[in-house]
């Protein structure tokens, strides 16, 4: 009788040992469940958010993908003023520190806005774009820098009239002293 207590007790322990664990593990995968839902970013925070100290793109192509992502943002999508400043912050983090040298932070950011009034007064919105392939970069040297040269077109939509315009622009990005391309200039190429 006794060695059956001791079977019924180690029986009561299991199941509550089971117990205690099944609930640590539900409130572990509910708060991690909780976490993901509350991080549900917007377009612009999803941008925003890439860290390009730790995580700056390493190809020519990646870099004018991630500043076409940025431009998506300044001309599709809604934000705030502090948002639009962080937006131009990060944007110029992929800018040549000549580029940025050519206007002061004011002037870059009236030009900016400007930009930005024009094409939504205009109600013209990035459908989408598309970089040129790895193979289509063109590397080369220039004043003892590493260079390269490639495409983008940018398809731009006008909702109310249907419109789609397709927009070519030519991209020419230097290697700086890290390694890390960066944008010099672009310009848009007439057919």
């Amino acid at each position: 009788m006794k060695r059956s207590g001791s079977v019924k007790i180690l029986i009561i322990v299991i199941i509550l040992a089971a117990i205690v664990l099944g609930y640590f593990y539900y409130l572990g995968h509910r708060d991690r469940k909780q976490a993901e839902e509350a991080v549900a970013a917007t377009v612009v925070q999803s941008v925003l958010m890439r860290d390009l100290e730790h995580n700056y793109p390493p190809t020519p192509k990646e870099v004018v993908k991630y500043y076409s992502e940025i431009t998506e943002c300044f001309y599709n999508e809604e934000y705030s003023d502090e948002e639009l400043t962080q937006l131009a912050t990060k944007i110029q983090l992929l800018y040549d520190a000549e580029l940025v040298a050519n206007k002061s932070q004011d002037q870059y950011m009236q030009d900016l806005k400007n930009e930005i009034v024009d094409m939504k007064k205009n109600k013209y919105t990035i459908a989408s774009y598309e970089v040129s392939s790895s193979t289509d970069v063109e590397y080369f040297t220039q004043d003892e820098y590493s260079c390269a040269r490639l495409y983008c077109t940018y398809y731009l939509r006008q909702p109310s009239s249907g419109t789609r315009v397709a927009s070519l622009e030519r991209f020419v990005l230097r290697q700086d002293q890290d390694g890390h391309w960066k944008i010099l200039g672009w310009e848009l190429v007439e057919d």
